[in-house]
């Protein structure tokens, strides 16, 4: 999913991280990074992911951030995405998700 996202024209960088719904025990939110100059909407994003996954496996929220933290060898820090993201509450409404820009 997220070499899927990064795929997108829009689209720097891409981190999805399993955190806690009180319906499904886990759900995915989506941590992007936009290209300079560029922006894309939550649903633009659902839509190209939605050619190749089916839409439960979408992300229901989508977090805007200006960098995704990293581990000292340049790996994704999904550890503090988590951390970061663990008690944020997933939206029914997948319209109203992620349309927050957030410093990592």
């Amino acid at each position: 999913m997220e070499n899927l996202l990064m795929s997108h024209p829009a689209v720097l960088e891409a981190a999805v991280i399993a955190i806690p719904d009180p319906k499904w025990t886990e759900r995915p939110l989506a941590c992007v990074v936009f290209k300079p100059g560029k922006n894309a909407t939550p649903e633009e994003l659902r839509q190209h992911l939605s050619g190749t996954f089916i839409k439960w496996q979408l992300p229901d929220r989508f977090e805007f951030l200006d960098a995704i933290p990293r581990t000292s060898t340049g790996k994704f820090w999904k550890m503090k995405l988590r951390e970061r993201f663990a008690r944020a509450q997933v939206s029914d409404s997948p319209a109203a998700a992620g349309s927050t820009r957030a410093k990592a």
